[in-house]
């Protein structure tokens, strides 16, 4: 299981610092891959792009990918075990930063296994490092089709959709975060993020009890991830109800 990829301060911060962001062409945020799509791209392009770029296939792309899997064959029992090793050695360099190499890491653990969900998780990741908010949610929504009850993978999700209800206020965004944080906490109360963020959903839902219940519930079980900002934002809503933060 992954450590949730999303800090937790970094929800918080002011709707005005994400204004400042540029990467966005218009409020529908279309992504850099769609628009990458629409013009040929290089197989060393294509490398870096999420499930690379969901394009026509190449002749060489074709010829590449037939010696990688033959290559694969001979050094794996199975392709299943070399998709783990592949998305092993993309979850480490995408600590390390290298995003367009953990980038293409993931792809190829998707080739190897299409079953695979560490894929489209870090995939997920990656574009969501990138900022590229589209892409990170339907690879995170591909992952979660394939384990539903993901609990981090859910709330990593979800995360997704508070990110763009943050950037753009539409509520449908703000609705599914909720329910998905909602499955999350159902399934296990005790992941400390899924609490933290649903309490942050409520808050933007104008629901401030419901916040305060499920911030309580985060900081008993892991108070180092709380987020004193995000309090005094909940305390001016409403004084805290247990009086634990003055």
């Amino acid at each position: 299981m992954k450590d949730s990829f999303v800090i937790w301060l970094a929800l918080f911060l002011p709707a005005f610092c994400m204004a400042q962001e540029t990467h966005l062409a218009s409020a529908g945020l279309t992504s850099d891959t769609n628009v990458a799509a629409k013009k040929p791209v290089e197989l060393k392009d294509r490398r870096i792009l999420p499930l690379f770029g969901e394009l026509s296939k190449t002749s060489a792309q074709i010829d590449e990918e037939i010696r990688f899997l033959s290559e694969c064959d001979k050094s794996f029992a199975t392709r299943a075990e070399a998709s783990s090793f592949f998305a092993s050695r993309a979850w480490e360099y995408l600590q390390e930063g290298s995003l367009d190499t953990a980038c293409y890491r993931f792809n190829l653990a998707h080739l190897l296994n299409d079953k695979n969900v560490e894929p489209y998780w870090g995939l997920g990741v990656v574009s969501y490092q990138r900022q590229n908010w589209v892409d990170a949610k339907k690879m995170l929504s591909r992952g979660v089709e394939l384990e539903g009850n993901n609990v981090p993978l859910l709330v990593d999700l979800a995360t997704v959709d508070l990110k763009l209800f943050e950037l753009t206020k539409r509520r449908e965004e703000l609705e599914e975060a909720a329910t998905v944080l909602k499955h999350a906490v159902k399934l296990d109360s005790t992941y400390a993020l899924g609490q933290y963020s649903l309490a942050l959903a409520h808050y933007n839902l104008d629901e401030p009890d419901q916040a305060w219940e499920h911030l309580h519930n985060g900081r008993k079980l892991d108070f180092s991830q709380v987020n004193f900002e995000f309090i005094e934002q909940l305390k001016a809503k409403k004084p805290d109800p247990q009086g634990f933060f003055k």
